[in-house]
Order: C-alpha cells, then sequence, then structure tokens
C-alpha cells in the first residue's frame, strides 16, 4: 500500500448550483446530505426561523426533503431512522444549537447539542453520537462528556467515562460509527476506544496518534492523518493500514491520499467514518463527496 486514490461517491446536481449550502455529509445509508437554502442571506440572520431543503443523493436518485422553522446558522446536520433529521449549529456554551425535524420537516424540538462539535454521526438505530473538540471539553459542560450519545429526541443517554489507565481525555481526534457499534480515537496519547452495546469499553493502543479519519473492516483499521512516534508533525494525507490485536494494533501498510485524478490530498474537510468507508470532500468544495474503503485481505476495496 504506497498511493490510494479516493473515488467519487456524491456530486449536488447543477440544478442546485444557485442554492447556499449550508451543511452537508454522509448518512449511516451511504447517502449523501446536502442542506441548502434560498438566500444565502438568511441563516446570518440569527433568531429568525427560515425554510431550508435537504437533498439527498441516494445513487442515482435524488429526493428533496423541506425543513421548516430551521434557526441560526447550521454547520452539522444528519439523518434519523424513520425520515428524520437533526441539524446542529455552532453555538455558544449553554445555547440550543441542536434542531431534531420530524418525517414532516417540522421541528419537534430544540436543545443544547454543546459547543466545539467535532463529530455529529447517526448509528442508524435511534442514537445519535457527537465528538468534542478540548475547547468544549474543557469549556462547556455539555460538551464536556467528549463523546456523548443521545436519542433520536435530543435526550442525552450517556457521556464517556473512561476508567483508568485510559481515563486522560482531551477531546475527539476521529470516530467511526455503524450500526450501534462505535469507535473512536481520543486525545491525549493513542487510545483507541470501541464502544458496543451491553458490553464493557475495549481499548487499544495504537501505533499513530492525532488520526483525522478512521475507518474499520473486520480485524484492519485505515487511519488517515496522524504522526508516528518520532515524527516531527502530523501528516495529514498519510495512511496507515493497521491489523488489530488484543490491545493494540500493528502497522501492515503505508501510504498517501491522492484525488481520483492523482493529485495529492493537501487538504480536507472533516471526515465521516462509517464502518468500513471513510467519506471525504475538500475544503474548498462542499458539493462533492468522496469515498476511500478499507481492502480486504486480498487488497480489494470491495
Amino acid at each position: 500500500m504506497t498511493k490510494a486514490a479516493l473515488r467519487p461517491h456524491a456530486l449536488l446536481p447543477r440544478q442546485y448550483d444557485e442554492r447556499k449550502v449550508l451543511a452537508s455529509t454522509v448518512d449511516a445509508w451511504g447517502r449523501a446530505l446536502w442542506l441548502i437554502c434560498h438566500d444565502a442571506r438568511v441563516p446570518e440572520l440569527l433568531g429568525v426561523p427560515y425554510e431550508a431543503l435537504v437533498v439527498i443523493g441516494d445513487g442515482s436518485r435524488i429526493l428533496e426533503r423541506p425543513l421548516h422553522g430551521v434557526t441560526g446558522a447550521p454547520a452539522r446536520i444528519d439523518a434519523l431512522p424513520r425520515d428524520g433529521f437533526v441539524v446542529a449549529g455552532s453555538g455558544r456554551p449553554g445555547e440550543r444549537n441542536g434542531q431534531v425535524f420530524g418525517p414532516d420537516g417540522r421541528p419537534r424540538r430544540r436543545f443544547a447539542l454543546g459547543s466545539h462539535l467535532l463529530d455529529l454521526l447517526a448509528d442508524g438505530r435511534s442514537h445519535l453520537w457527537t465528538g468534542y473538540a478540548d475547547e468544549g471539553v474543557f469549556g462547556d459542560p455539555v460538551s464536556a462528556g467528549g463523546l456523548i450519545r443521545w436519542n433520536d429526541r435530543g435526550n442525552q443517554l450517556w457521556d464517556f467515562r473512561p476508567p483508568e489507565p485510559h481515563h486522560l481525555f482531551a477531546g475527539i481526534s476521529a470516530m467511526n460509527v455503524t450500526d450501534s457499534v462505535v469507535r473512536a480515537a481520543y486525545r491525549p496519547g493513542r487510545s483507541l476506544v470501541e464502544i458496543r452495546p451491553g458490553e464493557p469499553f475495549r481499548f487499544r493502543m495504537l501505533p499513530v496518534s492525532d488520526p483525522r479519519g478512521l475507518a474499520v473492516r473486520d480485524d484492519r483499521l485505515l487511519l488517515l492523518g496522524g504522526c508516528e512516534p518520532g515524527a516531527a508533525h502530523t501528516h495529514r494525507r498519510a495512511l496507515h493500514l493497521l491489523r488489530q490485536t488484543d490491545d493494540g494494533a500493528t502497522i501492515v501498510g503505508r501510504g498517501e491520499l491522492s484525488w481520483p485524478n492523482g493529485d495529492p490530498v493537501h487538504r480536507y474537510a472533516r471526515p465521516v467514518g462509517r464502518g468500513r468507508h471513510l467519506y471525504l470532500r475538500s475544503r474548498r468544495s462542499v458539493r462533492q463527496w468522496h469515498v476511500l474503503s478499507v481492502p480486504d485481505a486480498s487488497g480489494s476495496p470491495g
């Protein structure tokens, strides 16, 4: 593994070119979501509810779902089971910056989702997971949980309180959510936690610190970015293919990430980790999503 090229995943159709994209993600079902607004000025009028539209790219199909009464300037969106959505703004500590929308597109609830939010990922089974940067962990009572599970109505159910010797926690580095299994690399250090319902936490020590993206397939992990011991700085486009052991992981391949045309990937927005897939977009365009998948034992991304 020396070079890995992203593959195109989804592109916002051209008929929406004149609309402002407020937020975008890839949901638990592999669909690309774009939250768009007719008037680029409206989200800046904080406190004034406005109409928005969720455009869903589901393979060759394009679906639309209107949202009514959106408030603030959204920074994150995800789909909930039974055709609901959750939208999150950047928010100050204590601010009700989260909104849950029902299948009819109307707001069901506003709630404080925390500040300095890095990851907002629904698992497709009625739970929502959020991960936060260190500024939130140490500066906001909601974000202090670091890694939090919510239900699909916006009620906090659980936050991450790791036992010793894994108890030092200063923010999420990378996260992956698939079904009801969550894996997260967190700072400081090189800890990876695996969370399964009804089971004790499982911790592994990674040979790479501070990865930006995480994908998993069977016993194989793919890390995007990060820093190996002795390296001078974090290499954002570095790829590490790992094989998990009982309490750690070993590097079995290294490479660098490139765009589909072969150009090296220098900058990218926060990756979305879903099972064996890692979804990326450039920081300059919110309209195009790409995907990288963990190869199987034969080397196929499958």
